[in-house]
């Protein structure tokens, strides 16, 4: 099994860490997966660089297991980010677009009722990304995030985005793409130390699959930091469209509501559990962003899927 890291040549923010990456010890060159997409192997990494926009290569995991041979255990992508605040950040998140139906706009790639399992990787490496980047003084000019799930491109393996934002002149930042690096060597393991963030089923663990909020997930995010738990599919308003029943209509019945939002959440449960096999998933919901018949229809439908909800501190071990 082997672990695809995907950059552009297209995207400084990409190719930067990519290159940083590149220059630490122990690459080889590796096949062309296609025309104009190099690969370099490192022990179990496979670093792989392409021209397009980085949502536009799809199903890389399975193109590349068909032209080598070897299987995809995970795939991190590196990325460019962009806000309105254009505040430096350097950011971590899955990919998705659970609550999109045929016919919907794909801005950003993907596919109808999409999320790819998410890496097991996103918790323990948001905490390590933090330390990294506290360490080579980029906090507190950088904020460290997590973002909720969004965009493509459309994969398999269980997948995560590490990005650095929020604009041109953070982009190419030299320091930033050192850590992104860095994260990347620590994280695999590839400095001699242990890899970080490795899922181990044998463990009862605990697995936060975050609802309702914005799109950096703060109150998800203050437990994903403060409590040490696993980082599922994280929801934010957006992914879970409703449609509010005529005054009465509701009658405590989620049927009755409509949009995509049940389709949204069920595709990223599905998802969340197929990357965590023998873990506990927990759902924890941004209530105070919610009305309270959202609430009460999302806390009903977690009902009805078996899915514990509150606060990992307050949970009660015992498998799903």
């Amino acid at each position: 099994m082997v672990i695809l890291v995907v950059a552009t040549t297209n995207d400084p923010a990409s190719i930067g860490p990519a290159s940083a990456f590149l220059a630490m010890p122990g690459w080889t060159p590796g096949p062309f997966l296609d025309e104009g997409i190099a690969s370099y192997a490192n022990g179990e990494a496979r670093l792989l660089k392409h021209e397009n926009s980085i949502v536009a290569e799809d199903d890389l995991d399975r193109r590349w297991q068909e032209a080598t041979g070897e299987p995809v255990s995970e795939v991190i992508f590196l990325s460019r980010h962009t806000a309105v605040s254009n505040r430096p950040a350097l950011t971590v998140h899955p990919i998705g677009v659970p609550h999109l139906t045929e016919g919907d706009v794909f801005p950003q790639g993907g596919k109808p009722a999409w999320a790819a399992p998410p890496n097991p990787r996103i918790g323990p490496w948001f905490r390590l990304l933090k330390k990294i980047a506290f360490d080579h003084g980029l906090i507190p000019e950088f904020e460290v995030t997590l973002e909720a799930t969004h965009h493509g491109p459309v994969v398999g393996a269980p997948t995560m985005f590490l990005e650095i934002g929020s604009t041109e002149g953070y982009w190419g930042r030299q320091d930033a793409a050192q850590v992104m690096a860095l994260l990347l060597w620590q994280g695999l393991g590839l400095d001699g130390g242990d890899t970080v963030g490795k899922w181990d089923r044998s463990s009862c663990n605990k697995v936060l699959l975050g609802i309702g909020g914005g799109h950096y997930v703060p109150r998800h995010m203050d437990i994903i930091q403060n409590e040490g738990v696993w980082v599922g599919h994280l929801l934010s308003g957006y992914s879970l469209p409703m449609k509010e029943p005529a005054q009465g209509g509701a009658n405590g019945l989620n049927e009755n509501i409509g949009g995509t939002w049940k389709q949204s959440v069920k595709v990223s449960l599905e998802a969340t559990k197929s990357a965590f096999p023998g873990g506990v998933i927990l759902a924890h919901l941004d209530q105070k962003s919610m009305k309270g018949w959202q609430k009460n229809a999302i806390l009903s439908f977690l009902c009805e899927e078996s899915i514990q909800v509150g606060k990992p501190a307050d949970f009660v071990p015992q498998r799903s």
